[in-house]
């Protein structure tokens, strides 16, 4: 196959238009074109309000290696290159008997696929999830946000699928794969009713009501394939004996014997950490970052993006925006939510946290984001492994006390003013601050606030040294009538459960996994560290003989 790069053709062009593209480009009638493959799409946004897309392109062609030496002489190597279609390979099974089924813990992205690559190739794995399968799920969660009644094993959190379920099930990852894993993990995404341009898009999304799907039939087939899923299946201790695994015991009773244990319990699993800690597994304090949901009209947004505040073809526009403070702290954009919500995503009682989701049509009025400053273990009071949870904790109370456990919020002009003492300039982009200002697009109960009381003095400076820095890329984004949402808590993992090169803890069978354990930040570069532990339980252990 030849593979084109930088094919770029307006935003609303048809298939046909860009098979005719690329034949121009290889000089050759379209009719000899025999297949192509759309391999990357990205937009091209630089001379809006014109926008296009820019492709990357797979094709086979009648007389391939003639077209392809005259079009690298016109075109260059860096845009032209002969390729060829590659396989995600599972590693054949190891020669150890296993004795009992791998246990999984936690049934987010990490436990999830690295289940449905064990059940796929016979390990019949066993996977516990403490809180319920999504359709009770669901049910839970939206009845928390309309009457703030917190079920703490179900919720934004807990349950099938993990915390990524209510998110914009974003699926992009800066992780490097050479071994066709994020592929993998897209194709097995539109395998269960994902929809297929997430395979090429630059910044591919479910969405919230997708995902949820996805996750469901993904189980289905688990189960089909010989696996087993246990709901309401909190495991409460590791078992070990000299140094090894020996099994887990489920809801404080019940004993589960095995030899292998993939450990993805996800970052808000408090209790679990606390007992590994208790166990002496090793393990360390992590940075993260904090800070609070911003909420803007999704037309400003749009503006700065596209040059208009709608453009027929394209969806709701996103952003992504970092600065360093003058103090050298970070802050930028988290989980980008264009026509989103701003979530109670509290799993503790007397804590709250908030997180961002959007549906698969990103259709809300509002665009949000988490704007976060950067922690580290310096910022926690502690040399503790757990003392980045306990600072977490510290802000999530405070969150909670400021509105009795409603959603705390306040526009960015009078936190401003409380953090610095000056107002920011009343240029507004858009957003006014009279009876027709905008409003916050939550799910569940909010409440006006001052939000300066919940991070500590040095992270609310940061935060507002890099809201200005923002304002001067995105006209509008600092303006007085912004709306905070406090606290932005769960960005990642505060602790990371040590790992070696067999991906295995001090504690032999044990494999620390995904987010939680800090290996990985989003739905697919957990779902990509799930699939490499399943590569590497199966490259040593032959499936249990039934």
């Amino acid at each position: 196959m030849i593979r084109l790069n930088q094919l770029k053709l307006p935003v609303d062009h048809t298939r046909e238009q860009l098979i005719h593209k690329t034949a121009q480009y290889l000089r050759i009638p379209a009719a000899d074109i025999l297949e192509l493959q759309i391999v990357r799409q990205s937009l091209d946004a630089r001379k809006k309000p014109a926008l296009f897309y820019s492709y990357s392109v797979n094709v086979t062609v009648k007389k391939e290696e003639k077209v392809y030496k005259d079009a690298c002489r016109r075109l260059g190597k860096a845009n032209v290159l002969l390729t060829e279609k590659t396989e995600y390979l599972f590693p054949a099974e190891g020669s150890t008997q296993q004795k009992h089924p791998t246990v999984i813990v936690g049934m987010g992205p990490a436990g999830l696929f690295c289940g449905y690559y064990l059940a796929q190739h016979g390990y019949a794995p066993v996977i516990l999830e403490r809180g319920a399968d999504v359709d009770a799920r669901q049910a839970d969660v939206e009845a928390f946000w309309q009457t703030g009644r917190l079920k703490p094993d179900s919720n934004v959190q807990f349950g099938e699928g993990g915390a990524g379920t209510f998110s914009d099930g974003k699926l992009n990852t800066l992780v490097k794969d050479k071994y066709g894993r994020n592929t993998e993990v897209l194709k097995t995404f539109v395998k269960h009713g994902a929809d297929p341009a997430i395979l090429y898009q630059a910044k591919p999304h479910i969405g919230t009501d997708v995902l949820s799907k996805v996750v469901k039939s993904m189980r289905e087939e688990i189960l089909r394939m010989g696996g087993e899923v246990r709901f309401h299946s909190q495991m409460t201790e590791i078992l070990t004996e000299n140094g090894q695994v020996t099994g887990v015991k489920v809801n404080g009773t019940e004993v589960l014997p095995c030899e292998q244990v993939v450990l993805a319990p996800g970052h808000s699993a408090r209790d679990t950490f606390s007992m590994l800690y208790r166990k002496q597994f090793p393990m360390s304090a992590k940075p993260f970052a904090v800070g609070f949901r911003v909420e803007h009209p999704q037309s400003l947004i749009n503006m700065s993006q596209y040059g208009a505040e709608s453009v027929k073809g394209l969806g709701a526009a996103a952003y992504k925006v970092t600065a360093k403070t003058s103090t050298g702290r970070g802050v930028y954009s988290f989980c980008m939510c264009p026509g989103g919500y701003v979530v109670n995503a509290s799993s503790e009682p007397g804590r709250l946290a908030v997180n961002g989701m959007s549906y698969s049509g990103r259709d809300g009025k509002n665009a949000n984001s988490a704007i976060i400053v950067a922690v580290t273990p310096a910022d926690y009071g502690s040399d503790h492994p757990l003392a980045g949870i306990e600072f977490q904790r510290g802000l999530e109370q405070r969150a909670y006390e400021l509105c009795d456990g409603k959603l705390p919020v306040q526009r960015y002009g009078d936190f401003r003013e409380k953090v610095t003492g000056e107002h920011p300039a009343e240029t507004d982009g858009g957003q006014r601050s009279g009876p027709e200002a905008l409003e916050p697009q939550c799910k569940g109960a909010y409440e006006w606030a001052d939000l300066t009381g919940i991070l500590p003095a040095e992270c609310n400076r940061a935060f507002v040294e890099g809201m200005d820095s923002f304002d001067r890329q995105i006209h509008g984004f600092a303006s007085p009538g912004t709306i905070l949402t406090g606290v932005e808590s769960r960005t990642s993992s505060p602790v990371r459960i040590e790992r070696d090169e067999e991906l295995q803890s001090a504690i032999r069978g044990c494999y620390p996994c995904g987010e939680g354990a800090g290996y990985a930040g989003g739905i697919t570069s957990a779902a990509m560290d799930g699939i490499r532990v399943a590569e590497q339980i199966a490259s040593q252990f032959a499936p249990l003989q039934r």
